[in-house]
């Protein structure tokens, strides 16, 4: 392959930009980054195209091709002396230290900088906490009621303080072994204060002033609430906050049942509370294939979980410790009290004390910001990576997308953010696992559909454990059987679900799935058996049956 940058003259918007990259793929041309405001296009030709051939495709375009150049393969379009950092980086999670660690092995002078506790959402209040806390509340769940007959199990009232000590413990041995201690290692520059944009290359820290020749903005988002009345007036939990009680609740209300309001539910249940979920839709997490739904709401309500569905939220109000959520259900007012009360209702990108507007960095209707598919804001200089972009909010695509970062704003690649196999998982009991397109995405993609759905009694790990509330469905193309999407509701999903991502990635087909040898008495078993289902009764087959 060979490196080149031609100047192009007529390119006015981002529709330009994808006129001239399909024309450059249109010749075979890879990698190609087009930009109307640069007014040129990198790109990679195979040796035996020559590089007439991508003029020719401009000019064909109606476009105007200008001087091309041949880079190196290896250019890297900033490292100099000039300012004080190549890369200086706002936010200190998952997409700053990926970025943060690549940059460097390429020789990047770094900054990070960091307005509060270095690590960010996952270790220090998400993923870690509350996975580790779920954990004891499964726990503590089997120990009150096993479906086993003969073992004599019984669980006392939790003690939360030690354990919420415990939890603390574990955030700070992990938030120092995969953060803080990587800043010596790695020889970047943490730089403590809020970081607020002066203009397009400079950001003020604490009244002190530093530039950079690129920078990744990696701030997160923060957790987000309705507009309901009397809300601000009462002393409701945030996901953050919920994780820091030091007593069980008797009683706590959930307002919003995604997958943070229903893993804290379903945790605060498993460690005593009486727990009521709300929310305003008429069906469980909406955005998933209506049997998925189901099956996790039977879950849920067979564990005695309270669900509120399809509310008007009037208002909330407190009387002394007690909170009265004021709800509509069906045209019938009704009012839930509790102890506690749960704000789970989404989250907002942190924006707000950046001055994005004095850097030309441009926010959409949520104050998310906004990428293109090289990870780069509109100010060129400028990258955002992880949830502040409001993409799938999880830390591992935080992390990819901060890799891509460094490999594009200091390695000069042009690399795509590729989110077409995205896993998420819901770490609820049982665990909800997606993959792919659900049926109704894929029918709107333009795919003609097949389906296969298994019920989670028809998968031998799940009776022997008698737990058998939860479904396996694939999605596949009706014509060539490839596998679109895959969707879980069951223990250990989340273990499952990887084996899907790389059917779902690689272009598996459902018959690959059925050649393939699966274990006999685990989980991962019921993605051959749902594979089974699009053509035969898996009731009838033996154990092991192919």
């Amino acid at each position: 392959m060979n490196k080149y940058k031609l100047t192009i003259q007529g390119m006015t918007c981002t529709g330009c930009e994808e006129h001239v990259a399909v024309a450059l793929e249109n010749i075979g041309a890879k990698n190609i980054e087009a930009s109307f405001r640069r007014g040129e296009a990198i790109f990679e030709l195979p040796n035996d195209i020559g590089v007439e051939n991508a003029k020719k495709a401009i000019d064909d375009a109606t476009y105007r091709p200008g001087e091309i150049e041949k880079l190196s393969p290896d250019t890297n379009m900033v490292l100099d002396d000039e300012g004080d950092y190549d890369l200086l980086i706002i936010g200190s999670g998952g997409a700053a230290f990926s970025a943060a660690i690549k940059a460097v092995e390429y020789g990047a002078r770094v900054g990070m900088i960091e307005r509060g506790t270095v690590g960010g959402t996952c270790v220090n209040i998400g993923c870690v906490p509350s996975k580790t806390l779920l954990r004891a509340g499964e726990i503590n769940r089997l120990a009150k009621v096993n479906p086993f007959t003969g073992l004599q199990t019984t669980a006392g009232e939790v003690e939360l303080a030690p354990l919420i000590k415990q939890k603390n413990e574990l955030v700070s041995e992990l938030r120092n072994q995969k953060y803080v201690n990587l800043i010596e290692e790695y020889g970047f520059d943490l730089l403590e204060g809020e970081a607020k944009f002066i203009d397009d290359n400079t950001v003020e820290v604490n009244g002190e002033q530093f530039s950079a020749k690129r920078f990744l903005i990696a701030t997160g988002a923060s957790p987000s609430l309705p507009k309901v009345q009397g809300l601000k007036e009462v002393d409701y939990l945030t996901s953050t906050t919920l994780l820091e009680l030091k007593k069980v609740p008797k009683r706590l209300t959930v307002i919003g049942s995604g997958y943070i309001g229903m893993e804290l539910g379903q945790l605060f249940h498993h460690l005593g509370s009486e727990v009521t979920l709300m929310q305003r839709s008429e069906r469980l997490l909406k955005e998933y294939d209506p049997e998925i739904s189901d099956a996790v709401e039977k879950a849920l309500v067979e564990q005695g979980i309270n669900l509120v569905k399809g509310a008007t939220f009037e208002r909330v109000e407190q009387d002394g410790e007690t909170k009265r959520v004021h709800v509509t259900v069906d045209g019938k007012k009704k009012v839930v009290e509790s102890e506690q009360l749960l704000v789970a209702t989404g989250r907002k990108p942190n924006t707000d004390s950046l001055n994005l507007r004095a850097a030309g960095v441009e926010v959409g209707e949520r104050k998310e910001i906004l990428i293109n598919q090289f990870a780069r804001t509109s100010n060129d200089k400028i990258y955002a990576a992880g949830d502040v972009t409001l993409g799938p909010q999880f830390v591992y695509v935080a992390a990819y997308e901060g890799g891509i970062v460094a490999d594009n704003a200091i390695g000069g690649l042009n690399k795509k953010i590729d989110l077409s196999a995205v896993p998420g998982v819901t770490f609820t009991n049982p665990q909800v696992a997606t993959v792919g397109l659900t049926e109704q995405q894929a029918k709107e993609t333009g795919y003609e559909v097949k389906t296969s759905v298994l019920p989670l009694d028809a998968v031998s790990r799940a009776i022997v454990n008698r737990e058998t509330t939860g479904v396996f469905k694939l999605v596949a193309d009706a014509k060539t059987l490839k596998v679109l999407g895959v969707h879980v509701v069951a223990e250990n999903a989340g273990d499952v679900i990887y084996a899907a991502t790389l059917a779902v990635k690689f272009g598996l087909t459902v018959e690959d799935l059925k050649d393939s040898l699966a274990p006999y008495l685990t989980m991962a078993e019921g993605l051959k058996l749902a594979a089974l289902t699009f053509d035969k009764d898996v009731s009838k087959l033996s154990c092991c049956a192919g």
